[in-house]
């Protein structure tokens, strides 16, 4: 009896490595973001083919998304850039959503501004012009299972209490690490917090 009680105080007092410990607000951040990819992979997509790709940053990998949106914000001369890229630093973790948006749906629907998906893939063969933040065109089907996926994702963050924003200038600081194949044309950011005060609000103007 004796030896289980020293064995248990010994088990007790053994300190635990300081890089593994996470406030229960962080642990949470962490299985919501994985059920957040979990309800963009399973959101209805046209004609039921998953041009998705989704990445979640743990809270010590967003700093590095912060700081090329920061950059970019300079190269791109936009000042909400420098704002949002504030807050993604500030944020436990993040669920990052792209599409590789030229694999048409093959129904020539015209919502792209093509006649045919053939005429769209002949034209999203040629050389593109200026660099701009989104490689187009894009299939729309393709772009509405984005939003589709975007919004199943944010619907599971609202749930479980994790706050959250959409960030379109998350997404292109994604694309430009490449953390996405070459083929993912466009994606959406959503960092994620657990604080007293939704860091997403209340935020000083971009100019």
């Amino acid at each position: 009896m004796l030896l289980r009680e020293q064995t248990a105080l010994i088990t007790f007092i053994l300190p635990l490595p300081q890089h593994s410990l996470m406030t229960p607000e962080e642990k949470g951040v962490a299985a919501v973001a994985d059920l957040m990819a979990l309800a963009a992979r399973t959101a209805p997509k046209g004609k039921g083919v998953d041009t998705l790709e989704i990445v979640v940053l743990a809270k010590k990998d967003v700093k590095k998304l912060a700081a090329r949106l920061d950059k970019l914000g300079d190269e791109l001369d936009l000042g909400f850039f420098h704002r949002d890229a504030k807050n993604i630093a500030a944020s436990d973790g993040c669920v990052i959503i792209g599409c590789r948006g030229r694999e048409v749906a093959g129904i020539s629907c015209g919502g792209c501004g093509y006649a045919t998906c053939a005429d769209y893939t002949k034209a999203a063969k040629k050389k593109p012009g200026a660099k701009t933040p989104f490689a187009g065109p894009n299939c729309v089907l393709r772009m509405a299972d984005l939003g589709i996926a975007v919004g199943s994702a944010v619907k599971t963050a609202q749930i479980h209490n994790v706050d959250n924003r959409i960030m379109y200038s998350g997404g292109v600081a994604a694309l430009s690490l490449g953390l996405f194949g070459k083929s993912c044309t466009v994606a959406y950011a959503i960092p994620l917090s657990a604080t007293g005060k939704n860091i997403f609000f209340d935020r000083p103007s971009s100019h």
